[in-house]
């Protein structure tokens, strides 16, 4: 019997995720992290080639790919070049090898069993967003690996998009930029990001959530490092001369106020310890800060610096040291200034048939750092959810309607 055959999107998303393109925080000191990620980007490139694209080309020392699709208007009319940006890469939170995607036709709206030899099942309890997917196709793995939704749906469906344009040369349409980068999952995503070379007025990168999520507001974001030195000295006779550095630690971490990820939502800000390690001398707190509120993310660096002070007080001498560095920040400060950004990519999901869910981003996006730099760029859904895990999953009708939105982002400039 014949494989069955899918719409374009569907098609090139089956076909990413079988390539591993996990980068590594251990060697994000280079860009790319891992050289793996070149296979997806090469074939990008070949594939936008193949397509007729224009200007394609692939930054081979850093792993990016460029093109654009030229404005075909047949009137001088000024209308904006919108560029589309997504991340090859995927998390590695869970690996990315041998990826098996599985296609449940139909889904009924029940708990998913990925993996029955190892227990390993996708909850409704734990993805209540999979009560809008019944009756509707998804796409899952085996449950040995991540699927790669984040953000190999976002890459499928740009290049539906740009296949629907270049294939159908009677829709008139502006400039079109593309643009796909390595490293987000460690923060190096637009590090070398060619901005003025990219050619986009504005841009969405396509990274989000299920169908109608969008973003123009991220934490302001901050990274920590706590130094604690201690004092040793043999056990049996260390009373009132001891000082143990990761006790002193933890000292520290019961003074912050407890706001951490799992007790926080929405635009609630929040502490996290990403690691502690040590000995009786020396314990070093990695920690993140995050808020979506400029003055509130102030005030939480300030409540940090101040528990240091107090402990250094209390123990008369500077044992206590804090590095605070910022990391990025919120683009809706950049984003609200030209608003009509947010508004046409609104007017294009409910052209779509799609009601807008707009939310905060609980984290970054390269779209934040790319605000800062100059080039505006809100975030929109790519129809897959429960990234980084084995229980991601993306739904077939979503992806196919999210290529529709991104069209219509393309021609509403244009009047049409």
């Amino acid at each position: 019997m014949a494989e069955k055959t899918y719409s374009t999107v569907i098609e090139n998303f089956l076909r990413y995720v079988k390539i591993d393109t996990q980068s590594l925080e251990k060697y994000s000191e280079q860009t790319p992290s891992t050289n793996k990620q070149r296979d997806l980007a090469c074939l990008l490139r070949d594939e936008l080639l193949e397509l007729g694209a224009s200007n394609v080309r692939y930054d081979e020392e850093h792993c990016y790919v460029y093109a654009e699709i030229p404005s075909n208007l047949l009137i001088k009319k000024r209308v904006p070049g919108i560029g589309f940006i997504a991340h090859i890469d995927t998390s590695e939170a869970v690996s990315g090898t041998d990826v098996k995607p599985r296609v449940i036709e139909d889904y009924d709206g029940t708990d998913i069993v990925l993996n029955a030899e190892h227990n390993i099942v996708t909850r409704v309890s734990d993805f209540p967003m999979l009560k809008e997917c019944r009756g509707k196709s998804l796409i899952v793995t085996d449950g040995n690996t991540l699927l790669g939704g984040d953000d190999k749906a976002g890459v499928a469906e740009i290049m539906a998009m740009a296949e629907y344009f270049l294939k159908h040369p009677e829709v008139r349409h502006g400039k079109i930029c593309i643009g796909f980068t390595p490293d987000e999952e460690v923060g190096n995503g637009v590090a070398y990001f060619d901005i003025k070379g990219f050619g986009a007025d504005y841009a969405y990168t396509v990274d989000g959530g299920e169908l109608g999520d969008m973003n123009y507001e991220c934490f302001n974001a901050a990274g920590a490092v706590l130094t604690v030195r201690g004092k040793s000295v043999h056990p049996g006779s260390a009373k009132n001369i001891m000082r143990n550095a990761v006790k002193l630690a933890y000292e520290f971490l019961a003074m912050l106020p407890d706001e951490c990820p799992e007790n926080t939502e929405g635009y609630e800000g929040f502490y996290h310890v990403d690691g502690i390690q040590g000995d009786v001398e020396k314990a070093t707190v990695e920690f993140i800060i995050r808020d979506h509120d400029r003055e509130k993310f102030e005030q939480r660096k300030q409540t940090a610096r101040d528990c240091v002070a107090r402990l250094n007080e209390k123990y008369g001498e500077p044992r206590f040291e804090l590095e605070i560095k910022e990391q990025y920040r919120n683009m809706r400060e950049m984003i609200e200034k030209e608003f009509y950004i947010v508004d046409n990519a609104v007017e294009a999901m409910r052209r779509a048939g799609v009601e807008p869910k707009i939310s905060p981003i609980r984290g970054g996006t390269d779209g934040a750092m790319l605000s800062f730099d100059g080039l505006l760029c809100p975030n929109i859904c790519t129809g897959s959810e429960g990234h980084h895990g084995r229980n991601e999953f993306a739904c077939i009708e979503d992806m196919e309607t999210i290529v529709e939105i991104l069209k219509n982002i393309v021609l509403l400039p244009c009047g049409e």
